[in-house]
């Protein structure tokens, strides 16, 4: 018996072929993970050094996803890079302005501690020339003219004077008991006026100087006797 060939008409044969040459299309989630992939290596062929244009699938047809998901993955390794240093740039130039806050900070302050020494010790300086210099002088009974002895102290307030040219004086005309509070109150206007114009006449500005009369109100030794009266008629000279 002979056996029947089976006869497959070509048409057929070349569908069968072409079916057999196709591959099933990729699912969504093997296109993410292909393009993922690519993308990861975009990123490290960014950090390892390499040119954009040395895209591997550049000239993949079939796979336009990886060379899209690897462009993606080098241009952000370089945005990553970017900001980084900008970031770094930021943090250093905040850290800079901070350094430079601190030191002008500190500088001020030493500065102002300086100015504090160095003011208080003008202010003792001043105060110890002051206790030196500023001496009472006395009067003569019912008198207002600068006695021969009190000339020495005057001349060494007008030094001093001169030597501290900011400081200014208050003169206080004092009596002594004796006499009326009117009296004594112009007596003592006058002793001031005298103790000013002597000083005025050894160089000490007008300006600098002011007198006041207090009377007998505020005597400096309690007594009612000659050395008691002698020490309350005067002139205290008192830093403004």
């Amino acid at each position: 018996m002979r056996h029947a060939r089976l006869i497959v008409p070509v048409a057929a044969i070349t569908v069968l072929a072409g079916a057999l040459a196709c591959k099933p299309p990729k699912t969504p989630e093997q296109i993410q993970q292909e393009r993922q992939a690519a993308f990861n290596e975009g990123y490290k062929a960014f950090q390892d050094g390499q040119a954009k244009g040395t895209n591997p699938y550049a000239n993949d047809k079939d796979n336009p996803h990886k060379m899209e998901g690897w462009n993606e993955g080098w241009e952000k390794a370089k945005s990553d890079k970017e900001a980084a240093e900008k970031k770094a740039a930021e943090e250093a130039e905040a850290a800079r302005r901070r350094a430079e806050e601190e030191a002008r900070r500190k500088a001020e302050a030493e500065a102002a501690e300086a100015a504090r020494r160095a003011a208080a010790e003008k202010a003792e300086a001043l105060r110890r020339a002051a206790t030196a210099a500023l001496l009472d002088i006395n009067f003569d009974f019912d008198q207002s003219a600068i006695r021969n002895a009190d000339k020495v102290k005057l001349q060494a307030i007008a030094d001093f004077m001169k030597a501290f040219p900011d400081a200014k004086v208050k003169i206080e005309g004092h009596c002594d008991e004796r006499g009326t509070v009117e009296y004594n109150l112009a007596l003592g206007d006058r002793r001031a006026a005298a103790a000013k114009a002597y000083l005025v006449s050894l160089g000490v500005s007008e300006s600098r100087l002011e007198t006041t009369s207090l009377g007998k109100e505020r005597p400096k030794v309690e007594g009612h006797n000659e050395k008691s009266w002698l020490a309350n008629r005067r002139c205290e000279f008192k830093l403004l």
